[in-house]
């Protein structure tokens, strides 16, 4: 059935399960992300579709059907999954995304990894990702196509389906043309993306770096500047911007750039975390911490997301503050999402290293300072140390968003609580009353937490109530709008000629 509604991500929508020998589809897991609101796309869809890749060893013979209907809550939709080989996986995502996309992205150009990016497998697969949408779409369908690893589709969906309007959203950062233009590629991804008809930033900044990129290589006009809105400028923080374009041309086309963060699901948590048995879990951890306060931390196992830093200000600020040995704990949640790759096993050792070397020199029998957690912790097993914690401490050092940081805030239905966060994270341009820091500078991070430790109630209480309404504000339900009024805008600009 022909859909007027595509979404194009390489993450089926659901998790799959073998239950009695049957496999069956479930809801994710995690009220955050972006799948849930994805889907709920389709609620205003007269049929969907989701094109997505499944591991298979042999694609000719994939040994599981290719199409899949679901009906679940969030209406009737297809699931297009596309049969890759490891071979493809490994190439196109774990090697070309990962070790070569992934640091210029995040400014890492010392990570840049030229050598092994197999440049026309990751061709193929984009491919077969714009022919599986074109093959979906209904005649002037909504194709909406997410992240970095399928940059090349919108290119060739533009080929084979003139007719469809495009958008593509980037959930990571997007440097400025003297760090991506490193990609030798660059001219064939960033053709690809202005043959959109929308393409969409978390913050301001990483669209002015997309246009910095896009005039260097090809001949762009600017249409249309608006200023950015007050509430998304943190003054003194690294990545506001004061305006930011909105419309651009390219070869006779109008492409929208839109600047509109992800956010979390503010109503589930504040459900959550009005439980009365999550609260009563979190005052048991509060209860056995006695005097003593609890920093959270929680992110990937990855180089971007700033571990070492931390870990090492934690370590000075022990080392100076001997009042603070016994009266401190860290929990601190880093998950690796690509457990076979090098860069992320030497950021896990890394870690552990520093973990043990802290607790070696600061720790007693009744005291550790530091809980290192390398696996995922559930949702509503997290929640409940949100609400214990004194201080969520989330210093990246680069993210596109970063869900974590909103995830505490929202679940703060007390109003307490204390947010020390990167000003390298895209969320730290509308979250300003939060501590910001810069976890380049020892001055800055050690400063900051101790800050945090010893933060008076009333201002702890401040902060936390100007946070809380940014969250509400910037949810990803009001993303969701965002993505639906540009789609929206973009098809009357084509109606209009």
């Amino acid at each position: 059935m022909a859909s007027d509604l595509v979404i194009v991500y390489h993450r089926q929508p659901y998790e799959e399960a073998v239950e009695n020998g049957k496999t069956v589809f479930r809801e994710n897991s995690s009220p955050n992300g972006i799948v849930p609101t994805l889907k709920s796309f389709f609620g205003s869809a007269d049929h969907g579709a989701w094109v997505a890749w499944k591991l298979a060893d042999d694609p000719a013979n994939p040994g599981f059907d290719t199409d899949v209907e679901i009906d679940d809550a969030y209406g009737r939709y297809t699931v297009s999954r596309l049969p890759l080989t490891k071979e493809q996986v490994s190439s196109f995502y774990h090697v070309s995304s990962k070790e070569a996309f992934w640091p210029i992205l995040h400014s890492f150009k010392e990570k840049y990894n030229y050598d092994p990016v197999d440049w026309p497998t990751f061709r193929e697969v984009n491919w077969s990702f714009a022919e599986a949408a074109a093959r979906k779409a209904s005649r002037g369908a909504r194709v909406w196509v997410h992240d970095y690893n399928l940059w090349l589709v919108p290119g060739y969906l533009r080929q084979l389906r003139p007719d469809v309007t495009i958008s593509f959203f980037h959930h990571t950062p997007f440097p400025a043309a003297d760090m991506f233009n490193v990609l030798p590629w660059r001219k064939e991804i960033v053709e690809s993306l202005l043959a959109c008809d929308v393409v969409g930033f978390h913050i301001p900044r990483y669209a002015a770096n997309f246009l910095s990129v896009a005039r260097s290589l090809f001949d762009v006009n600017t249409l249309e500047r608006h200023p950015v809105d007050r509430a998304r400028i943190s003054e003194g923080t690294a990545l506001s911007e004061r305006s930011a374009p909105t419309l651009i041309e390219f070869e006779g086309r109008k492409i929208a750039i839109s600047s509109s963060a992800v956010g979390v699901s503010v109503d589930f948590i504040e459900k959550r975390a009005s439980d009365s048995d999550v609260q009563a879990e979190a005052r048991k951890i509060k209860e056995e911490m006695g005097d003593a306060k609890l920093i959270i931390s929680v992110g990937r196992t990855d180089y971007t997301k700033g571990g070492m830093a931390q870990l090492e200000s934690f370590e000075r600020v022990l080392e100076a503050n001997p009042d603070l040995r016994g009266k401190v704990r860290l929990m601190h949640v880093s998950v690796s999402a690509n457990r076979n790759m090098m860069a992320y096993e030497d950021t896990q050792a890394g870690l552990e290293e520093a973990a043990g070397r802290i607790n070696g020199r600061f720790g007693t029998l009744e005291w550790q300072p530091i809980a290192l957690i390398s696996r995922a912790i559930p949702f509503d097993e997290l929640i409940k140390y949100y609400l214990a914690a004194d201080v969520a401490w989330i210093t990246p050092l680069a993210d596109g968003m970063n869900l974590v940081c909103k995830e505490y805030v929202a679940a703060r239905t007390d109003n307490d609580g204390v947010l020390v966060l990167s000003e390298f994270a895209g969320a730290a341009v509308e979250m300003g009353s939060a501590v910001i820091t810069n976890p380049f500078s020892y001055r800055s991070m050690d400063t900051a937490i101790l800050q945090a430790l010893h933060m008076p109630a009333e201002e702890r209480r401040e902060r936390m109530v100007a946070l809380r309404e940014v969250v509400k504000r910037y949810s990803v339900s009001a993303w969701g709008r965002d993505q639906q009024r540009a789609f929206e805008e973009a098809e009357a600009r084509k109606q209009a000629g």
